[in-house]
This record gives C-alpha cells, structure tokens and sequence, in this order.
C-alpha cells in the first residue's frame, strides 16, 4: 500500500555496485524492456496480485458460513484465515530470489498457476473429516503460490517502466494493493450470498486475464544464475511456523504447557539465529539485513509490523462479531466494515501529502495516535450492540491506519538506500504478513478464553453446575464462531439446555465482551506503533537516490 506517493526511493529495481569476485547485476530496464507492451505487462501484474491481496480478506467475512457448513473447530478456521498468511510471510522472499534466479514472468506464471489451482481445491472441499485439513493445506498452497507471485510481478513492473515513469507505474501497482484489501470483505459479503465456495473460485476468470496479458505483453524473461539460500529459507519458515503455532494453540494447550512454550520459544530461537545466519552469509543471503542499519528504515518496519497486528485481523474478528453478536448477515457484515474503509481511504490521500511535503514521521505518529484512539473508543461501545454507536470510531479506526500505512511502505524504500526494490519490498512484505498472522493467532487465543470465562458465568447465574457450565461454556465458544446471522448458541435437550436457550442475549453480549479484549489490544499494538515513530529522524528523500534532507517534522 505504498503507492499512495508518487515518490519512490532510490531508483526502484537498482542493485548496487558489484564487488570484486560477484557478479554484476542483470542489464538494466531500458534493454529489458524492449518489444514489451507496457500497458498490458502493468494491466497484467496488477491482475495477478489481484487475487493475493483480496485473499488476505475475503475468506474472514465468510468464516462463520464455512464452519457452520463444515464443522471446523474454531482453531481450525482461524487456521483457515492464518494459513494462507504465514505461507505468504515465510515464502515471500524465497520467491523473490526464485524469479531473480529462473526469470520473473516464469514464476509469476507458475505462482499464478498454483495460486488459481489452489483456489480451486479450497472451493471443492470436501464435508466431513477431511475438510478441516484439506480447506488449511490448501490455504497454505495458496500462500506459497502468492509468495511466487507477487515479488515476481513487482519485478516485471520495476524491469519494464524506465525509472522516469517507474513511480507512476508503482503507485497504480500498490494503490490497486490497498483498494483491493479493503474490497475484500465487501466482495465476500455478496459472493457468500450465493455460497461462499465462489470466494475461491471468482480467483478462476481474474488468473485467465492475468496469464493472457502476460503472454501479449511480451514480457522478457532473463533470469541469472545465483545462489539460493534454502538454509535461510528454511530457518525462516520454521521459525515463522513454530511461533505461531504456539501463540494460536494456547488457547487449546493453554498457557501452561510445556508445548505451547516449546513452540514460540523455539520459534523464537529459530528466527534469532536466522537473523544471525543472513548477516555472515558470504554471498547472496535471503534477505539482506545491513538495510537495518538505516535508522528510518526500521523505524518503519516497525512501525508496519504492529499496524499490521491489527490491520489484518481485524477484518476476522470485525466480521464474526458482526454476525454473532449484531445478528447481521455476510453481506451486511461486510457493510458494516465499509464504514473502517471509509475512514483508511480518505486519510490515505492525507498521507501520501503529508509524506510528499513534511516527510514520514507527522503521518506515523498523527495515524497511531488516531488508530490507538479509535480502537480504544470501538472497542467500549462494542458491548452496546448497535452500529449507530460504533460507527464514528470505526471511521477514525480506519482514518488512524489509513494515515500512517502507505506513509511508513513508501518511506522504508525511499531509505534503503543501497539496496533494490525488490530487496526491500520483500522485507516489508514479509514483516507486514508475519505480523498479521501472529496478531491473528494472538487474538484469537485471547478471544477463545474470554469467551468461554464470560459464558462459564453467566451459565453459572442460571444455576448450572460449575463443571458442567465450563463444558458447555468451551463447546459454545467452538461453535460460535459459525453461527452468525443471529443463530446463537445451539441448546441441547435438560436443564443446560434450557438454561443456553434462555441465555442466548446473554451470550452474544459475553462474546461481545471477548472481543472487547481484541479491540484493546489492538489499541496497544497501535500505541507501540506510536512510541516506534516517535524514534523517526525527522528526515525526508526529496529525489530518488537523492538521500535524506531534514524536515521540520
């Protein structure tokens, strides 16, 4: 998303002086580019990762329809949703180094390829046992086959529009990323009317575009042979993995066990050495750490890495709360998250200007502090069950996120200095998705446990055994999650029975509470967010390759 300013760094797509004994970059744009349509390879590009970005959202407005029909867990589906996401973290820069190595259009066509067929299984799940494994092996094929795509198409971008016209051409490419983010859950609010196995199957017509453009496009396609950090690779996804699969199982295994804290410590200890491992690589690591050492820069992937714990998963637990607790159907959740989009739309403009004009740091702060206030405010009328409370916080939610994000994407490019395009950009990326997936697991445990405490309560108020209302209490929090549209709890036959069917207004007021919780800690996400900007120099890049100039702000 940060193509909102038409500023773009360090000529995008650069690689910088070869060293003595390396190899020299690949030729550069002008020669790359001839015979090749500029248009149709744009056009083509952004109908490819069209597809990627409307599936970090699209499957969250319809995850109560798929675990009603289903019968996942309520882990499962999160699986569902966070699958797909920490494939595209941990893969991300393997693919960009796939496309340097075998050529761009080639693996943006395969990463298509696997993408749309992935797709396709997700959609022809199978009911029964199997479906809760088939629908998150095959989210996660999905995510692998976006984190091909979506360097690779970045690449053919950078490769193909000389510098004078690359920022115009990033902007639209990114611009596209954000809008489609937002459509999402509107998208998968009309299709789930329908069923919500078309939410994979509309990627079908939208990869048929993306393959005949490329081939019209006549894009080049000149890889270069290089070495491949499968070591790096591989520490990446493990630790990635491990992490989040600790923090979203604690809510099953519980904060208490020994393999919950094996998991994220051990994750943990994985990404700690991978980080270690890619600064003494001799040559060609995964991902090219020494960008760190600009100070901005991390300011910036800092200041991304908490937005996006709550930019994300937001559109998860916004939706089923919509349809659980509010009673609204898909599409209408979907509306009801039109009014965040609102607020992130209009401010993003505020944010390409103010970075254009002051630099990054006003926009970073101003957008936290109005994120940390705007979920803190949602999340106290949650418990009001009524959009017309709610709705002036939800706006400056997305106003707050809308300022600081296309910002903090721009401003960490324009700083890499003396890396490419493509090296930073995958950095981004990878941390943008990381996060989102650990935010999705996190509060998700934090839901699931303040879910089943509420309900334990109030189910003990009406007379039910203690160890009788925790059972009823854990089988309510798994179901409730696929129960929208105002279904409520299912009510077995006896006194519990009776007693869930009398406290349905209760217990979606209790799931209400629970995701009170969630909206405050996405207010602490944001104000950490907030205390990174406040660490940014205060400098702006006026030119690409031009370096920093101090700025008033």
């Amino acid at each position: 998303m940060s193509g909102q300013s038409g500023q773009v760094g360090p000529e995008p797509g650069r690689d910088p002086a070869p060293t003595p004994g390396k190899r020299a970059p690949a030729p550069g744009p002008a020669g790359a580019a001839a015979g090749t349509n500029r248009t149709l390879a744009l056009a083509a590009m952004m109908f490819a990762v069209a597809m990627t970005f409307i599936d970090q959202t699209i499957v969250a407005i319809a995850a109560p329809d798929i675990t009603d029909e289903l019968g996942l867990t309520t882990s499962g589906i999160r699986w569902v949703v966070n699958a797909y996401l920490l494939a595209l973290a941990a893969c991300f820069a393997l693919g960009g180094r796939l496309a340097d190595i075998f050529g761009h259009r080639r693996i943006t066509l395969i990463g298509t390829l696997i993408f749309v067929v992935a797709s396709v299984l997700c959609g022809c799940v199978p009911a029964g046992d199997l479906a809760q494994a088939w629908m998150i092996v095959f989210r996660a094929v999905q995510g692998v086959g976006a984190a091909l795509l979506f360097p690779a198409a970045l690449a053919v971008v950078t490769a193909v529009f000389p510098v004078r016209r690359r920022g115009r051409a990033l902007a639209l490419f990114f611009g596209l990323s954000g809008a489609l983010t937002a459509i999402g859950p509107l998208i998968g609010g009309v299709l789930t009317a329908w069923t919500w196995r078309a939410i994979f199957w509309v990627n079908v017509p939208v990869a048929l575009i993306a393959v005949v453009l490329t081939v019209l496009a006549r894009i080049p396609d000149t890889g270069r042979r290089e070495r491949l950090d499968i070591p790096g690779a591989a520490l990446a996804a493990l630790g990635m993995g491990l992490s989040v699969l600790g923090l979203q199982q604690a809510a099953e295994w519980g904060w208490a066990s020994a393999a919950t804290w094996g998991c994220i410590l051990a994750g943990a200890a994985l990404l700690v050495f991978f980080c270690w491992y890619e600064l003494h690589v001799p040559d060609q690591p995964l991902i090219k750490l020494r960008v760190f050492r600009d100070r901005a820069f991390a300011v910036d992937t800092a200041v991304l890495f908490f937005a996006m714990l709550a930019f994300v998963p937001l559109f998860f637990f916004a939706s089923v709360y919509a349809q659980v607790s509010l009673g609204k159907s898909p599409d209408e959740a979907a509306l009801y998250l039109l009014y965040f989009f609102l607020g992130f739309v209009l401010a993003s403009q505020a944010g390409g200007r103010m970075l254009d004009k002051r630099g990054a740091r006003p926009p970073l702060v101003a957008g936290s502090v109005l994120a940390a206030a705007g979920f803190a405010l949602w999340a106290a009328r949650l418990t009001d069950l009524s959009i017309g409370a709610q709705w002036p916080y939800v706006v400056l939610s997305g106003a707050g996120i809308g300022l600081l994000l296309a910002p903090a994407s721009t401003d960490s490019v324009n700083r890499a200095i003396d890396a490419s395009y493509g090296e930073v950009t995958g950095i981004t990326q990878t941390v943008r998705n990381y996060a989102a997936a650990v935010g999705l697991a996190v509060y998700g445990t934090v839901l699931s446990r303040i879910t089943v405490d509420r309900v334990t309560g109030t189910l003990e108020e009406r007379g039910v055994p203690d160890a009788v209302a925790g059972e009823a209490a854990r089988g309510i929090a798994q179901a409730v999650a696929g129960h929208g549209g105002g279904r409520g709890p299912v009510a077995g036959e006896g006194p519990v029975g009776s007693a869930l069917r009398g406290a349905g207004d209760a217990i979606r007021r209790d799931f209400a509470e629970a995701n009170q919780w969630v909206l405050y800690g996405m207010a602490l996400a944001l104000v950490a967010a907030f205390l990174c900007a406040l660490a940014h120099p205060g400098t702006r890049v006026t030119e690409a390759g031009s370096g920093p100039t101090p700025t008033d702000g």
